[in-house]
């Protein structure tokens, strides 16, 4: 096995999917011939964590209505949290991208991140099956599905994030959009969210409200308000 492979708990029988699974791609706009890139694969890796991730919430809460899960569900496949899987396995690390893409920060971009999680199950389905996806995908997100459990108010991320702050401090977050692109019938969203100067997480989306609630959840996820708390002394719920 090779490091990634190591980290995955995952031997692939045929390398060149994870190859593909791994290939962004920018890559084509400098390597005009490039065979593949990993686009098709995240497409399939969606619906496969998505089957996952539901068929387990079905079985886990037999008590849960369909809204209860589809709640839980949003939180545990949304963008930020499969960023921070990406993030665990070090997969920006081993990305084939375009300098231009590079440069501009792609390895440690949110979106290519979990675009690239989502690759590495779909190539997993392809190489090893349907059980082989489901044993990778419950085990990197089992944390998951016990934190949420825990504190299922989670599932609201903006209200949960602010009263975590305001009980170290009483101030409350504020979302800024740093990017906004495409056409006015299809715009695309980045915001991050800033608490006592510090900036705590960004995210995308399709509306400001879209990227405000991603940009929470990647602040759940990576708790930077930590910092402060220690240094202050205050204790505060996560």
């Amino acid at each position: 096995m090779n490091p990634l492979e190591e980290r995955m708990g995952y031997k692939f029988r045929n390398g060149l999917l994870l190859a593909e699974a791994l290939t962004h791609p920018s890559i084509s706009l400098e390597r005009k011939n490039y065979p593949f890139d990993n686009q098709r694969l995240e497409f399939l890796g969606d619906a496969v964590i998505q089957l996952v991730v539901t068929e387990h919430l079905y079985r886990l809460y037999p008590d849960f209505s369909e809204g209860q899960m589809t709640k839980l569900r949003t939180r545990i496949v949304s963008r930020p949290a499969l960023k921070a899987h990406a993030v665990l396995m070090d997969l920006g690390r081993y990305l084939m991208m375009g300098r231009g893409e590079e440069a501009s920060g792609g390895r440690e971009r949110a979106s290519t991140l979990a675009d690239a999680f989502e690759s590495v199950v779909g190539a997993i389905y392809l190489d090893g099956g349907f059980d082989a996806a489901r044993n990778f995908v419950l085990r990197e997100t089992l944390d998951d599905f016990e934190r949420i459990a825990k504190n299922p108010e989670e599932v609201n991320p903006k209200g949960t994030l602010q009263e975590i702050l305001q009980a170290i401090e009483p101030c409350a977050p504020a979302y800024e959009v740093v990017e906004q692109t495409g056409p006015d019938h299809s715009k695309h969203f980045v915001s991050k969210v800033i608490w006592s100067g510090i900036e705590l997480g960004r995210g995308e989306g399709l509306s400001k409200k879209q990227a405000q609630v991603a940009a929470a959840s990647d602040a759940l996820d990576q708790r930077l308000w930590l910092r402060k708390d220690k240094r202050s002394g205050t204790a505060a719920s996560v």
